[in-house]
Formats: structure tokens, C-alpha cells, sequence
């Protein structure tokens, strides 16, 4: 039947009862030469290329040694004014875009940032894009320390706190596992996100401008921690304008913003 062009499969369908071994099995022994058949009978195999296996990803445990929770309360106990940022993944639907969130507890001010997938080099582009942009200076004022969760695409810290000249730009630690209230600030702050986009909607349709936008509605609400001020005001108090300028985020007037999902239809 093989040499008929027949495939395995209708074979192993249409004589069950006479086959008593799995495709696979055919498959393997038409690979070991044990039958007469051979895979240039086979047209589709001959066709198809050997699929490569990935290797699963794996988390190297060792990239939390010194930067623990512990590690963060006891760096804070020796350097209690040094500001804190706040990083974390928002993602959409499974498999696609996902929004890397970078939350300024000082200034209560949130950047999002639009990746592909959720990978650990595409963290750490964004943070080298955000050197580029601001220098080398300007980036170790914003960034001296970032508390963020134990998730994959954090694995790698050595690749986040220096840059491709082994300068050391900033400091990361790891919230403790399943302990999101380590990171209040920044978990609170993704309910805005939620209005615009509920849990099980998709990122695949945006892109950086329109998460720029997204941003600038979010920091242009009044907060009452800081005084019914706007995290913009307050960011460009500590940072300057033009440095807000850079981080593509702009102002919007109080009476425009706009938090609903309304805002991406149309």
C-alpha cells in the first residue's frame, strides 16, 4: 500500500485490525531499514525537513543571589532616599504582544513599553534603547534601583544593570515568589491599563505610538498622593521636560483624557 503512494496513516486506518503497532512505529522502522519500504516512498517525508528541537527555556536561579527581597530591604536600609522603579509584564492574548510596565513610585509616573513576546532580550533592548535616548547619566538618575518579580523574561539582571561597555547603570532586585504586594505601586497602577484593555484582549493591533498615548492619558490623571497633581507635572519637577519629552510622553488636558476602549476604536 506504501508503494501505491498510500499514506501511513490511511493504512493504520483502514487496517486496524491487522496492524497491531502505532504510525510512529511504522515510521521508525521504515527509518531503521527494518521493512522494505523506504522513506523515498514516503513523498511527503522526502519533502520535509527535520524539525530542529528547541532547547526549554531555562531559568538560571543563580541570577537572584544578592538580589533578593532581602538583598532590596537591606540596600533601602543603607540607602533610604535612593528612588525605586517598579517593573512587571502586562500581557495580552496568549502567545502574542505583552506591554513591559516601568512605574516611578516617586512621581507615581508609568511608562509602557510594546514587545513582540515576552522574552528576556527584549527587556533588556528597551532598557538599552532608554540609554541611547536619555545617556548614560539621565539613565543611571532614573533608574538607580528597579524592584521587579521573578518572571522569565527578568532572568537575566546582569544584561539590564550594565550596558554593552560593562558600565554599571542601575541595580535589580526580585520581589520574594507570588508576592505581588512587594510591588504595590505598579500592580495598582495596571488598572488603568484594564480599563482601556480587560484581561483576554490582544496588544497584536498596537504599536509604540499607540502605547505612548495610552501612557500619556494614564500620567495625566490627578493622583491624591501627590497632592491632586499629575504624574507628568510631578515627573518633570524631578526630571525635567525635555527628559519627558524623550520618554515620548506628552501632557493631555484633564477634560481630554480618555480611560476606556473607546480610545483605540475608530
Amino acid at each position: 500500500m506504501i508503494k501505491r503512494k498510500q499514506s501511513i496513516h490511511r493504512i493504520c486506518a483502514t487496517q486496524a485490525d491487522s496492524i497491531l503497532c502505532s504510525e510512529r512505529t511504522i515510521y521508525k522502522y521504515i527509518d531503521q531499514g527494518i521493512l522494505t519500504a523506504r522513506n523515498i516512498d514516503l513523498p511527503r517525508k522526502v519533502r520535509y525537513r527535520p524539525r530542529k528541537r528547541s532547547k526549554p527555556f531555562t531559568v538560571d536561579r543563580n541570577c537572584r543571589r544578592g538580589r533578593t527581597y532581602e538583598d532590596y530591604l537591606n540596600f533601602m536600609a543603607e540607602h533610604p532616599d535612593t528612588p525605586v522603579v517598579q517593573m512587571d509584564t502586562v500581557e495580552g492574548c496568549r502567545g502574542g504582544k505583552v506591554l513591559l510596565t516601568i512605574f516611578f513610585t516617586q512621581s507615581d509616573f508609568m511608562l509602557m513599553y510594546l514587545r513582540e513576546r515576552n522574552t528576556s532580550q527584549s527587556v533588556i533592548d528597551i532598557f538599552n534603547h532608554l540609554e541611547e535616548v536619555l545617556g548614560i547619566e539621565t539613565f543611571k538618575q532614573l533608574f538607580p534601583v528597579i524592584l521587579t518579580d521573578n518572571g522569565s523574561e527578568f532572568s537575566n539582571p546582569a544584561a539590564i544593570e550594565h550596558n554593552s561597555s560593562a558600565v554599571q547603570r542601575t541595580r535589580l532586585f526580585y520581589c520574594d515568589s507570588s508576592s505581588p504586594h512587594q510591588k504595590p505601586h505598579i500592580e495598582r497602577s495596571h488598572e488603568f491599563i484594564r480599563m482601556v484593555f480587560p484581561k483576554g484582549s490582544s496588544f497584536d493591533g498596537l504599536n509604540q505610538r499607540d502605547v505612548d498615548m495610552l501612557a500619556s492619558h494614564i500620567n495625566s490623571l490627578v493622583r491624591k498622593k501627590l497632592n491632586n497633581q499629575f504624574p507628568t507635572t510631578t515627573f518633570s519637577f524631578f526630571h525635567g521636560e525635555q527628559t519627558l519629552r524623550k520618554l515620548g510622553i506628552s501632557p493631555i488636558p484633564p477634560s481630554e483624557v480618555l480611560l476606556s476602549p473607546a480610545m483605540f476604536k475608530g
